[in-house]
C-alpha cells in the first residue's frame, strides 16, 4: 500500500501540515469579515471557529484515498 505524506510547512522547527494552516487562515479571515459586517464579535468568533474546525477535520490525512490506492487495494484483496 502506498504511503501518502502530506505537504508540510516548517514553522519554528516544527513541520505543520498545510491543511492546519489553511484552517487557521480560513478562521481568521472569516472572523475579520464577519466582525466588520455584523459588528458582533461573538457571532464572528463562533462562526469562524466552526469554519476553522470544519476545514481542519475535512483536511485530515487518512480520510481521503486516491483512486489508484483504492484500485490497488481491490487487486490485492482479490488474490
Amino acid at each position: 500500500m502506498a504511503t501518502v505524506h502530506p505537504s508540510t510547512v516548517d514553522i519554528a522547527g516544527t513541520a505543520w501540515p498545510t491543511y492546519k494552516l489553511e484552517a487557521l487562515a480560513a478562521g481568521l479571515v472569516t472572523c475579520l469579515i464577519l466582525a466588520l459586517i455584523t459588528g458582533s464579535l461573538q457571532v464572528a468568533v463562533l462562526v469562524a471557529a466552526a469554519v476553522a474546525g470544519a476545514r481542519w477535520i475535512i483536511g485530515q490525512p487518512g480520510k481521503r484515498r486516491s483512486a489508484s490506492a483504492r484500485s490497488t487495494d481491490r487487486i490485492l484483496s482479490a488474490r
